[in-house]
């Protein structure tokens, strides 16, 4: 499995290019705006998105599906818990950021636990739920990789102090989710630099 993380607009959100390396097929998680940046690196890559997955409704991880989806003619999943922010996403960026007009994202399908993500010939992803910063929260668990979202970063936690967002639910998340996976697990975050299970285990 091939991984560039591409960091993307105003609240520097970590756009993942995922790919296997036989068939360059892969997937987009949380492509959050810079939309003609991420089609460029695509096209250097060669690689060949299958899907546009978020592992949540938040603004900053959104605001560049439709035109991903347009270009690709993919389809794009969130969480169903979730779908009341994406449905918000660009009135929100304009409140908190001031971001340009971009297109509303369009959910075509929803997330569930335990769900297998499948693109090219062998790579898998697995859905597991994280409810804590969002309702709908989730990871994207792979072998000796995770992509955490706003769940877990490096030497710190996703935010909880929406109306919507809960603490003790986060908590629950990192520690009967996350911190089941090896230590050694590379932790792909939203936001910052990658980190390990392990490491994170002894910040927390």
């Amino acid at each position: 499995m091939e991984v560039e993380r591409l960091t993307v607009g105003q609240l520097q959100t970590n756009c993942y290019l995922v790919w296997e390396k036989e068939t360059h097929q892969g997937i987009i998680i949380d492509p959050g705006d810079d939309a003609d940046y991420l089609l460029g690196r695509l096209n250097d890559l060669k690689v060949k998105p299958e899907l546009i997955l978020a592992t949540h409704g938040h603004f900053d991880h959104l605001l560049a599906v439709l035109e991903l989806k347009l270009a690709f003619k993919i389809p794009f999943l969130l969480h169903e818990k979730d779908l009341f922010l994406a449905k918000r996403a660009v009135p929100t960026a304009k409140f908190f950021s001031g971001e340009k007009e971009a297109l509303k994202p369009l959910v075509d399908g929803f997330l569930k636990e335990g769900q297998i993500i499948s693109f090219g010939k062998k790579e898998r992803l697995k859905v597991v739920e994280t409810p804590g910063h969002s309702p709908g929260g989730v990871i994207f668990e792979s072998r000796g990789v995770v992509f955490s979202g706003d769940t877990l970063f490096k030497q710190g936690v996703g935010r909880t102090d929406y109306s919507y967002g809960s603490q003790t639910d986060l908590l629950n998340s990192i520690k009967n989710k996350l911190f089941k996976l090896p230590d050694k697990t590379v932790v792909y975050p939203g936001h910052g630099d990658e980190t390990t299970i392990g490491k994170e285990k002894k910040n927390f």
